[in-house]
């Protein structure tokens, strides 16, 4: 029977036991962004987290795998996986290093660099979505609470590579979508 519903649900009754949490809002946030930017960024042909590798190559010329993942703080076989992915799609290319022969760095294409310079405006469109309702001066104030999350994380981590270690007045410097 077509519409006949045998598991009605009690909508009031299905809550997450953390959902009060703030870990749990921000990883429902962290999902719902990731979700919106990948809508947007499969008309490019890319996936989510690909972007960032895009956008780390940009306007920097050339990159070792090592340059690459600390960048993107990641591990090298990670970043260097990203890269072996995007170059099959011909947004990047790997090119001998001329000082090092174990070594290689990695450019942007022609095809990259056009994407890279739609990806800045695709991030500014979603985080002015998520953002829509807050002033200037809670946007800066969110960023530097989430920085200062990220940061203590990182060291309850013991700050190894994953380490969080921009400096809170970077956000200074940060292009915000208010601005």
């Amino acid at each position: 029977r077509a519409g006949l519903n045998l598991y009605p649900v009690n909508e009031a009754a299905m809550t997450h036991p953390n959902e009060s949490s703030i870990g749990w809002i921000l990883a429902q946030t962290a999902r719902l962004h990731r979700f919106h930017l990948n809508e947007k960024l499969n008309d490019m042909g890319l996936f989510a987290g690909q972007e960032q590798v895009l956008q780390a190559l940009d306007g920097q010329g050339t990159l070792t795998m090592g340059e690459l993942a600390s960048i993107l703080r990641v591990r090298v076989p990670t970043a260097s996986k990203a890269v072996t992915r995007l170059a099959a799609l011909g947004f990047v290319e790997r090119q001998p290093d001329g000082k090092d022969r174990r070594s290689v760095r990695v450019k942007l294409t022609q095809k990259g660099e056009t994407a890279s310079a739609g990806i800045h405006a695709l991030w500014d469109k979603v985080e002015t979505d998520m953002m829509a309702g807050f002033d200037p001066k809670e946007s800066k104030r969110l960023r530097k609470h989430l920085l200062r999350a990220a940061t203590n994380l990182a060291a309850a981590l013991g700050g190894d590579e994953r380490d969080f270690d921009v400096p809170f007045d970077a956000l200074d410097d940060h292009r915000a979508h208010s601005s």
